[in-house]
Parts: C-alpha cells; sequence; structure tokens
C-alpha cells in the first residue's frame, strides 16, 4: 500500500475501530471542557453572562465570539473574523447564525440574573451580504427589571450537546414536539418536523441529506476547511479548545509519527472517503426525525434572529431528552451545492430567494456524550 493511501486510510474508517485498543484514552481533556462547569462567581456579572453565553453551538466549533466589556454596563458583540469559512459559508450567513446562538444564551443568562438585555443588532450599520467586517454585530445593554422573568430553557444550557452519534429509531413524541415548535415563537420563523408518518418525505429528506455530505467530502477545497481546524489528540486539543476534534487512539497514533496528513485532501475512491460516506448514510437512514428552521428574507438581523431560534429549538430537544444535529451541507452556498441547495428549499416549500432554510437537523434519542471543547472567558474578551 503506498503511503498517501494509508494516509487516507488512516483519516477514515480505522477511526471507528481505534477505539477498540486499549491502554491510552479517548477522554477529552479536562481543560478544553471546563467552560461546561459553569463561570464560577465573577464580580462582573457580564463576565458571568458570557460565561454561559460561549457555550452556544457554532459552525465547526470555532466560537467567533469576541466581547468588549470597557463601556460599564454594556456587552459589545463582535465577530473573529480570523475565525471564519470562506469554503463552506462563503457568505458567512453560518457565522451570523451563530452569533445569534450566542446573543441567545446571553440573553438566557441575563434573564437569570433579573437583567433586561437591551439588543441592538448591527449599531455601526450591517455588514453586507456577502461580507463581514469589524464593526460589532450587537451592543447589549444591561439593566435591573424586577419584571424580567427567568426562562426555563436556562437549565438545559449545560446539558445540551451537538449529537453526531446514530440515533435510536424511537421517535420524538407528540409532547416534545409541541414543546420545540414553542420555544422559538419568540422569533418569526417557521419550523417543521417530519418522521415516520411521511414515509415519502422522510426518504427525501435522506436522500438530500446523504448526496450533500457526499459532495462535500469528494470537494477538495471543503475537505482541506475542515482539516484545517481539525484537532487531533490531547495536546492539540488542549492548546486549541476550539474546532473539530479526533482523539481515537490509532488516529492520535500515526499522526504522532507523520502518518496522518491533513495537507491532502482524499480523493473521492479512497477509503477515508468511502467509509465516512456510508457511517453517515447509514446514521441518516436511522434518523427518526428531521427538523427545520425557514425564515422569509435572509438579511443579516434575519440571520441573527434564525440562530436565537435554533438554539432555543435544541434547548427544548434537550429538555425533552432529544439530540440533534445540524445537516448543514445541503444549505451552504457554494457551487458544488446549488442543487441540494434547490431540493432542499423546494422539499421545505420554501423558494429562494424569498425563503431560506437557515437550520435543517437531525433530531432523535442518541446516547450521552462528552460536550464540545471552548476556549473559556477570558478568550473571548477584548484585552483593553
Amino acid at each position: 500500500m503506498d503511503r498517501r493511501r494509508f494516509i487516507h486510510l488512516a483519516g477514515g474508517g480505522a477511526i471507528a475501530a481505534a477505539s477498540a485498543l486499549t491502554g491510552c484514552s479517548s477522554a477529552l481533556p479536562p481543560e478544553a471542557i471546563a467552560a461546561w462547569q459553569g463561570p464560577g462567581e465573577q464580580a462582573d456579572v457580564r463576565r458571568w453572562l458570557v460565561g454561559h453565553a460561549l457555550l452556544a453551538p457554532h459552525s465547526h466549533n470555532l466560537q467567533s465570539w469576541l466581547v468588549d466589556l470597557g463601556v460599564p454596563g454594556e456587552i459589545t458583540l463582535f465577530i473573529d473574523r480570523s475565525r471564519l469559512l470562506p469554503e463552506t459559508d462563503p457568505f458567512s450567513r453560518q457565522m451570523m447564525l451563530s452569533q445569534g446562538t450566542f446573543i441567545e444564551l446571553l440573553d438566557l443568562a441575563a434573564r437569570q440574573k433579573g437583567l433586561r438585555a437591551q439588543i441592538d443588532l448591527f449599531p455601526q450599520g450591517v455588514f453586507g451580504p456577502a461580507t463581514v467586517d469589524a464593526r460589532p454585530t450587537a451592543r447589549i445593554r444591561l439593566e435591573p427589571d424586577a419584571a424580567v422573568q427567568p426562562d426555563p430553557l436556562f437549565a438545559q444550557i449545560f446539558r445540551r450537546r451537538t449529537n453526531r452519534e446514530a440515533y435510536g429509531a424511537r421517535e420524538p413524541d407528540a409532547a416534545a414536539l409541541q414543546a420545540i415548535a414553542a420555544s422559538v415563537q419568540p422569533h418569526a420563523v417557521r419550523t417543521g418536523l417530519v418522521g415516520a408518518a411521511q414515509p415519502e418525505a422522510l426518504a427525501q429528506h435522506r436522500r438530500i441529506a446523504k448526496e450533500a455530505w457526499r459532495i462535500e467530502l469528494v470537494t477538495p477545497r471543503t475537505v482541506l476547511e475542515s482539516f484545517r481546524v481539525l484537532r487531533v489528540g490531547p495536546k492539540e486539543i488542549a492548546q486549541h479548545r476550539d474546532g473539530l476534534t479526533l482523539n481515537a487512539p490509532l488516529v492520535r497514533a500515526l499522526d504522532a509519527v507523520g502518518l496522518f496528513d491533513r495537507s491532502v485532501a482524499p480523493g473521492p475512491d479512497d477509503f477515508a472517503t468511502t467509509s465516512q460516506i456510508k457511517d453517515f448514510n447509514t446514521k441518516v437512514d436511522t434518523t427518526p426525525a428531521f427538523f427545520w428552521l425557514v425564515s422569509e428574507g435572509n438579511d443579516r438581523a434575519t440571520q441573527v434572529n434564525a440562530g436565537r431560534a435554533y438554539v432555543r429549538a435544541q434547548l427544548a430537544a434537550t429538555a425533552a431528552g432529544l439530540s440533534m444535529q445540524p445537516l448543514s451541507q445541503a444549505l451552504q452556498e457554494y457551487p458544488e451545492q446549488a442543487g441540494t441547495y434547490a431540493a432542499i428549499h423546494q422539499l421545505l416549500d420554501a423558494p429562494s430567494p424569498r425563503f431560506t432554510v437557515q437550520m435543517w437537523a437531525r433530531l432523535g434519542h442518541a446516547p450521552t456524550i462528552e460536550p464540545s471543547p471552548r476556549r473559556g472567558l477570558d478568550a473571548h474578551i477584548v484585552k483593553a
């Protein structure tokens, strides 16, 4: 077997077998997930709020949140432009969604402290449709208000996970689905769910998801974008505390001796590609339900608010004992996905450009998993 083929084999299906090896733990380093223990008591309540908000879901787990606490009683949020995904998210739509997930968790935390968060989006002007710049995403003014009521979704912040494992066949019950739909009511979005009661629609969801995943895996530049934020082994995971993590013993061993090359995209017929496609297809074919979130319009404020709505839905799912995994590939605006983008919009009765499918996710019962790494409170605060 030539070296290049072996490298690609190492990056693919061999990972699944690695957990069977003994003598080398695949648990994440404690410092990488310490933020999930909470921020503790803080002299400045804004730090406590940010310590909760940074647990929000984010595309590729890049955590592109920067906050300025220079003005008393205010939090100014910026996007860290060194943490963008230009290949798979060319217009930074997903980045705006991720700004919204942060804002929503910050709002939930503020309510827990009896504070009203007055959220002013794009206070120095709105970003253009294709780029983001150095202006703030939001300015949040905090005011004590006895009328503010805590939101029960706050209790799910530390339990929330983006779960990519196989889901069980049991469908979510009607009460759970109703709670998820009700959770997004503060925001102007349309949500939907499909399950076994709609077998033809369910099959179409699965088909589009599988094709979009295949396209992303066989497009070299999109695969390499993921490789660039791949963290292999405890040392890298602890150093970066972001991105996509691989901690399986076999991959760590191969990486240590230079046999896992992250600078080369696997070919479409390489085992690294075909095994990932097979694994994903199996998970999609056994997923009992899919959830989606559609907006009318696609301006920057709509994107942010869609992110706020999504994390509320995920927290509501968590409260019901359910897991979600976003299926972002078919919603991405790079040319190779044009066919799947059109297909999912047509399936969900969301003709573009009037409507945009902002989020689409697997939904079901899944095994318990560890939280994803987080960079910690101080990494997100702009230094004076």
